[in-house]
């Protein structure tokens, strides 16, 4: 006949069974004995910590070395004998609030770009359109060589900020005409939105 479980451990319960005084102590003994377990160095933690601090300085001290010499050599066999290497700047370089707004526009007019919609209808106006990119990109180029040449200045620097302000109006006055003449293909007038 099955007997039930809970009643079995309900009536040793209340027998108040005990186990031997030091049974715990030998148990733990003897499961020490049978797994071989080490004692640990009190100092090991410190040990590894210091080890791993070592190797990572080392890391770090080697990568450091490394990176300074790599770019002087490949500046030395890149350049043309008898000229030195100057860095070239950037309009990101001179502040971070001018990096954000490089940033933005040049994101700002790549994303135009990517979202332009070139069929066999529209390729001369966009082709038009590139060509006046094309244009102001080299006057960019222009105004980059002349930060580097004369240096930082509010001319060059607003120059270089209304070019890129002028690219990005000029690729959203080509999504306008473009959607305009999609729009007029469609026999539908382009909804005005504000």
């Amino acid at each position: 006949m099955a007997q039930d479980l809970r009643d079995l451990l309900k009536a040793e319960k209340e027998e108040g069974y005990r186990m031997k005084s030091g049974h715990e102590e030998r148990f733990a003994d003897r499961l020490d004995r049978a797994m071989q377990v080490k004692k640990k160095h009190p100092y090991s933690a410190y040990l590894i910590a210091a080890t791993l601090l070592v190797l990572v300085g080392l890391g770090v001290f080697f990568y450091m070395n490394l990176q300074s010499s790599l770019p002087l050599e490949s500046n030395i066999a890149n350049q043309p004998m008898g000229t030195e290497a100057m860095p070239q700047l950037s309009l990101g370089d001179l502040s971070p609030d001018l990096k954000k707004i490089e940033q933005y526009y040049v994101t700002s007019i790549n994303l135009q770009l990517s979202d332009l919609e070139i069929s066999s209808d529209n390729k001369a106006m966009v082709d038009d359109f590139m060509d006046r990119l094309a244009e102001l990109n080299r006057e960019y180029q222009a105004l980059n060589k002349e930060l580097n040449t004369i240096g930082p200045n509010d001319q060059t620097i607003n120059a270089l900020v209304n070019n890129l302000q002028l690219r990005l109006e000029l690729l959203y006055r080509l999504k306008d005409k473009l959607q305009t003449l999609k729009s007029s293909e469609n026999g539908t007038e382009p909804s005005q939105s504000i």
